[in-house]
């Protein structure tokens, strides 16, 4: 079973900024939604813990496990460029994400999917067949791309609603 984890909140999350490669680490809130989360699934004996390598991914992953994490730069947030960090209601977006034509270094769609999905091939490659349980802390955007490679990328394009909230989590199941 593979688990995938939204990490818990930040003072970023809190003011409504994006949050990116300059995020912040868990707040107090982001702490507890990680403890509620471990008493939520204290039972599950975690085969392989995967984390994207941003500090409020691995700390939600361990608190979480109580174990180290294996990191993975294909996990990691969609890089935002210049608009990482700038309140949401403030960024001219194109879509879900802000518009590149405003701010330099923001990812292209394409390649964020492309990198988690290679992520995930890889993981159902070598994981696929046996019966272990896995679990991928990381962000609503890399939470909502592994939805996508579970369920499909929607007609709309929009991979976010299959994100969970801070602090919550899917279940997914390969299917060879």
């Amino acid at each position: 079973m593979i688990y995938v984890i939204r990490h818990g909140q930040t003072d970023f999350n809190k003011e409504r900024r994006l949050q990116g490669r300059v995020g912040l680490p868990l707040n107090e809130v982001g702490i507890e939604q990680a403890v509620k989360l471990r008493n939520h699934l204290n039972e599950i004996a975690f085969d392989y813990i995967f984390s994207s390598p941003q500090e409020r991914a691995i700390q939600t992953a361990e608190i979480v496990t109580g174990k180290k994490t294996i990191t993975d730069r294909r996990l990691d947030v969609f890089d935002l460029g210049e608009a990482d960090g700038l309140k949401i209601s403030e960024v001219k977006m194109s879509g879900a994400i802000p518009d590149s034509n405003f701010y330099k270094g923001v990812e292209e769609t394409d390649t964020f999917v492309k990198r988690v999905f290679d992520f995930m091939s890889d993981l159902e490659h070598e994981y696929g067949n046996n019966e272990l349980n896995i679990l991928i802390s990381g962000h609503r955007c890399t939470t909502g791309c592994i939805g996508a490679f579970f369920e499909g990328i929607p007609q709309d394009g929009n991979i976010l609603k299959y994100s969970s909230e801070n602090g919550y989590f899917k279940k997914y199941i390969f299917k060879l």
